[in-house]
């Protein structure tokens, strides 16, 4: 990646990243495309290449980007004290949701990733899956499950919200009046409804 990229106008640099980030969120790496990308973001293919050199510095660049902007956003939105899960799990959408306020397809980006299965593309951002993966995993060791009514498997519930949630998700993003504030209020909704079923 050009370092010179950070010397553009920084109107132009999201242009460029959210066009990146929606064409890979939507799309994937093999049938992503770069005609799309500048299509998208406005701008010519030269401007691209001159930049990232390929497609795949592209996504090496957004991938990296992502990442680390993700990792702020959970350091300032989580609190290392916190061990309940509903709250945890508020404070990592909040996170999210501040994220999509600048680049709304950045969390839908970071969650195809994890499914990609071109070679050149997983070796790329090997090194990077492993800082976010590791930044999740450090929030979820925090989670107390004690507090479960017996019988209930803390694990499994957590898979089921982060599956619930990725479903609410990709369901907002078929609407085209997608808000950040209004998915959250709904992800908070139904944590609130099942952590009002575990004290019952």
């Amino acid at each position: 990646m050009n370092s010179k990229f950070f010397d553009l106008k920084k109107e132009k640099q999201d242009r460029m990243i959210n066009a990146s980030l929606k064409i890979f969120a939507l799309q994937g790496y093999r049938h992503a495309s770069t005609d799309d990308i500048v299509r998208e973001a406005s701008i010519s293919k030269g401007l691209l290449f001159h930049y990232f050199g390929s497609k795949l510095g592209v996504y090496t660049f957004v991938y990296d980007y992502s990442v680390r902007y993700m990792k702020l956003e959970l350091k300032s939105c989580v609190d290392p004290g916190e061990k309940d899960m509903f709250r945890l799990i508020k404070q990592i959408e909040e996170a999210r949701m501040h994220a999509m306020r600048g680049y709304p397809y950045m969390q839908q980006f970071l969650n195809r990733s994890m499914y990609e299965d071109v070679s050149e593309a997983l070796l790329a951002i090997e090194a990077k899956r492993d800082m976010i993966s590791e930044a999740y995993a450090a929030i979820d060791r925090q989670m107390d499950f004690t507090a479960f009514p017996a019988g209930t498997d803390g694990a499994k519930l957590r898979k089921m919200l982060d599956l619930t949630i990725r479903g609410l998700m990709t369901e907002r993003f078929q609407d085209a009046s997608f808000q950040p504030e209004m998915l959250y209020e709904e992800i908070c909704s139904y944590l609130d409804m099942i952590s009002a079923l575990c004290q019952l």
